[in-house]
């Protein structure tokens, strides 16, 4: 029985089949990067801190990397758009987790007197997940910015040893 002969110059794809398997694998990769929806336990703590008030896109900027390589330190910023004058300011920015054991990573109150509404710090962060960035304003709106940032070396997880 003859041998089949598999070498690169004797297998011959059509190209119609050699185009058709490249966009198949670009869209998979696509479909794979879309934007998922926040969790409920993400939306519940937005709202807790929104108390009622709706939340609106914009205005903040959340200043972290997409990738990073370890999760036990993490840095980020965060910026509001804002004169921050007694008649417009920033009272405080809230940052949340979608997936770290406590959902409320962290805290910050301000007034005119900050004269930036900028913060930065490092948090740890468990795995892959969403972070998103709530600012009050003094007139009561909430603004938000939200990413998703991936985690090579998961840090913060509880029940693992």
């Amino acid at each position: 029985m003859p041998s089949a002969d598999l070498s690169p110059t004797a297998i011959r794809l059509p190209r119609r089949v050699f185009v058709g398997a490249g966009l198949a694998w670009v869209g998979t990769s696509f479909a794979q990067n879309a934007p998922t929806p926040p969790s409920p336990e993400l939306l519940a703590a937005t709202a807790a801190f929104a108390g009622g008030q709706p939340i609106r896109a914009g205005r903040v900027r959340i200043a972290v990397a997409t990738l990073v390589d370890n999760g036990n330190t993490v840095p980020l910023a965060l910026r509001v758009d804002s004169p921050m004058s007694a008649a417009d300011h920033v009272t405080e920015i809230a940052v949340f987790n979608e997936k770290n054991p406590q959902r409320d990573v962290a805290r910050f109150t301000l007034s005119p007197r900050n004269g930036r509404a900028e913060v930065a710090t490092r948090i740890r962060l468990a795995t892959s997940q969403k972070l998103v960035a709530l600012a009050r304003m003094n007139d009561g709106s909430v603004w938000q910015d939200m990413v998703d940032v991936v985690v090579v070396l998961a840090a913060c997880i509880e029940g693992e040893g």
